[in-house]
């Protein structure tokens, strides 16, 4: 099956989603929008390509009865080598920092993902450290996840260096104005 794009070339649609396939989508056909600027444009772009890559990390997330924030929690205490460590470090570190960290514990806890004690100084502060299972689960995810790595195989090593030297340099603006 193909669609007419308005050059008059033709996409081929992938019959289960039927969404466009081809590797050159542009941003205003699949939107179809225009932009006031390349600066407005990059701006969309980036929030578009995140809000897709997140839609992805959702559904595979799905398959193992986790939300991509509870996966981003288990990453984090699984770079802490199973050293307990506070709520507060875990929000510093999340993706989302506008994440609900205690809720999120709470669910990972009653899966037994992680493991939740009283601080030992502090008894009003809680520590929270990666369980067995979580650690399992990620070693399975970390398998399946790299049987996914093909939505950047069409780029060069060169290509995805330079992309994340960018992002982070965009990052780094957002950061210095907050």
């Amino acid at each position: 099956m193909s669609i007419a794009k308005s050059s008059g070339d033709f996409l081929s649609l992938n019959e289960e989603s039927h969404l466009p396939t081809t590797s050159d989508m542009k941003i205003e056909d699949e939107i179809q929008s225009r932009f006031k600027d390349e600066k407005h444009k990059l701006l969309v772009n980036i929030h578009l390509t995140a809000s897709r890559l997140g839609e992805r990390l959702q559904l595979e997330m799905k398959q193992h009865n986790l939300t991509s924030t509870q996966f981003n929690v288990l990453r984090i205490l699984r770079g802490q080598k199973q050293k307990a460590v506070s709520i507060g470090l875990i929000k510093e570190r999340m993706i989302d920092r506008n994440s609900d960290v205690s809720r999120i514990i709470d669910r990972l806890l009653k899966k037994g993902l992680i493991e939740r004690r009283e601080n030992k100084a502090d008894r009003r502060q809680k520590d929270v450290r990666i369980s067995d299972k979580g650690m399992d689960l990620l070693a399975i995810i970390d398998k399946a996840r790299d049987m996914h790595e093909d939505v950047f195989a069409h780029m060069s090593d060169d290509e995805i260096d330079t992309l994340n030297n960018l992002l982070d340099k965009a990052r780094s603006a957002c950061q210095s104005q907050s």
